[in-house]
């Protein structure tokens, strides 16, 4: 009998299949002689099949993105090597093991951290901007090995040895020339809050004849967006002949180069030309630890950059440039994320400003949260039957064609840092509209992972920065000074479905009363992301012209909006 049962195992145990319990085991070392330790910061371990760039510039949201992996490192010693964690969360791939067998180009990216004291009382660690806009794979300081040809095999017993050769270098300083000056003062504001140094910068672009008009003071035009390293869209010399057409994937047209440079060009025409309001044009740079920008308000987690904006930096520009210096005086402009904070900055600072042109601005309206409602979904990534879940369509082209779920989209941040650390866009949003965790980062409107809404981070950004909410609610105390201030562009096939707020916002604007609101919203017939307000031209072409569009709009308009005896007329020379 017990023979009969030794055989009967053995024919068992033949008969099942073999499930390997191999982890890849990858070490990564910083060589002494590159770095100085200890090291904190975001290990990020990248695979790709497309040679014809590095893969740190191949991560997106859409189908042709890469592969990521990522992991928190601390006090990490250069010269000691770094086990790459197997279970690190990963994107599209969520784990190691699960990547399939093949030939990769394998690259290594270390993103440091630094220590901030905060006065809130949080000690956390997050990348200083560097000069380059909170971009991991530009960041100045950032260490990363040379990409290099590798079999993987999930299942394999080979060690896997990557060596971290190289720094990214500095960002050379744009310097000024006649028409363009750049600014760079230390906040105090900020600097209180962050507990070391902080500084806020902008490009300023001049007027003709600024020089030669010593005694002219100048209204101030104020273009929101993303970080920029110079003053863009300016160029006075005629477009290079030599240039070679790129192709704009974006646009799907060859030459987007050629033809940016014939814009640019043909704006200096324009702004050095007669007719042309003589104004002052800045460009804000004001990154935080967690993006390429603030969003131009106070928040728990960046703390006071709407007041250093509006009370330190612009009053500073003013008094060195010959700035008028009066709410009436100045105006805002700008699309995406600059249109959100241009709409913002007038909300909460109505006096300060005399206007904005808000285009396709992020989400100005909770209830449509992109594709979430989230003060009555549940779920971020899915609407949920009784018997199904469809996952939330995160970004479209002009026809509707999806290409990435608000799941994917906040996946790829999540192997890119934990905590909020992605330096993507809906990390920042967490960092600017949520309060802050007892761990001292934004705190989550949603499980990162499975999608849960927290209704109570919902409710914080309702009463704080819900824009729609925020401008109904106060119209009795602010609506006098918002008469007619608000201008809202977006395209009705917008990328991002930021038309869906805007026409929540569009329904509530109309509904207020004593004052009636007075403001303007339009929409682009399937015009994609960032549609501001341009019926004869294709998107990409008005989205170079943002100044040339807005500001003889502005200075036409303000003259319904000024005190008496302001100047409106030695400006226009």
């Amino acid at each position: 009998m017990k023979q009969y049962l030794l055989l009967l195992y053995a024919i068992l145990t033949l008969s099942i299949p073999t499930i390997s319990t191999a982890q890849p085991k990858i070490s990564i070392t910083i060589p002494q002689s590159l770095e100085n330790g200890p090291l904190n910061g975001r290990l990020l371990l990248l695979f790709s099949t497309n040679t014809t760039q590095e893969p740190r510039f191949q991560i997106e949201d859409g189908p042709g993105t890469q592969q990521v992996f990522g992991m928190d490192v601390q006090n990490w010693q250069p010269g000691t090597p770094v086990s790459f964690d197997s279970q690190a969360f990963g994107y599209p791939i969520q784990q190691l093991k699960s990547l399939p067998k093949g030939q990769y180009q394998v690259q290594v990216v270390f993103h440091k951290y630094e220590v901030f004291n905060r006065s809130d009382g949080h000690k956390v660690l997050l990348p200083m901007d560097r000069g380059e806009g909170q971009h991991w794979n530009l960041a100045p300081g950032n260490l990363l090995s040379t990409p290099s040809a590798l079999t993987f095999d999930p299942n394999g017993k080979q060690a896997l040895a990557i060596i971290i050769n190289s720094k990214i270098p500095p960002i050379k300083t744009p310097e000024d020339t006649k028409y363009i000056k750049h600014i760079r003062i230390k906040s105090k504001l900020l600097t209180a809050f962050w507990g070391r140094p902080m500084y806020l910068g902008a490009n300023i672009l001049l007027p003709e004849g600024w020089d030669t008009h010593p005694n002219v003071h100048y209204p101030l035009a104020i273009y929101h967006g993303h970080f920029p390293d110079d003053f863009g869209g300016f160029r006075t010399t005629p477009p290079d002949p030599d240039l070679k057409p790129d192709f704009s994937a974006r646009f799907n047209i060859s030459g987007y180069n050629k033809l940016q440079q014939k814009e640019a060009y043909d704006f200096y025409k324009l702004w050095t030309g007669p007719g042309f309001p003589r104004v002052i044009a800045i460009e804000i740079q004001h990154p935080t630890p967690f993006y390429d920008d603030s969003y131009a308000v106070n928040s728990a987690n960046n703390g006071p950059y709407g007041d250093a904006i509006v009370k330190e930096l612009i009053p500073e520009i003013e008094k060195q440039f010959r700035g008028i210096g009066q709410g009436w005086a100045r105006f805002m402009y700008g699309g995406s994320t600059g249109g959100w904070e241009a709409l913002a900055a007038q909300v909460f600072y109505p006096e300060a400003f005399n206007g904005c042109y808000a285009a396709c601005p992020d989400p100005i309206d909770f209830r449509a949260f992109t594709t979430v409602n989230i003060y009555q979904d549940k779920n971020a990534y899915y609407k949920e039957g009784p018997f199904r879940k469809t996952l939330r369509p995160g970004h479209r082209n002009y026809l509707g064609h999806v290409d990435a779920t608000v799941q994917d989209m906040n996946y790829r941040e999540l192997a890119l840092g934990s905590n909020g650390r992605s330096g993507e866009q809906w990390d920042v949003w967490e960092s600017v509209f949520s309060p802050t965790d007892k761990n001292g980062y934004p705190k989550r409107i949603w499980n990162k992972q499975t999608g849960e809404i927290d209704p109570t981070v919902a409710a914080y950004w309702k009463e704080n920065y819900d824009l729609t909410h925020i401008i109904q609610r106060d119209w009795p105390k602010i609506g006098q000074q918002l008469e007619g201030k608000i201008h809202l562009y977006c395209g009705d096939m917008d990328n991002f479905y930021l038309n869906n707020a805007v026409y929540l916002a569009e329904n509530m604007l109309k509904e207020l009363t004593n004052p009636k609101a007075a403001n303007e919203v339009d929409y682009g017939d399937r015009a994609e992301h960032c549609w501001n307000g341009d019926h004869d031209n294709p998107n990409y072409i008005s989205r170079l012209r943002y100044h040339q569009m807005f500001i003889p709009k502005w200075t036409e308009e303000m003259k319904k909006r000024v005190p008496p005896g302001a100047d409106t007329t030695s400006w226009k020379y």
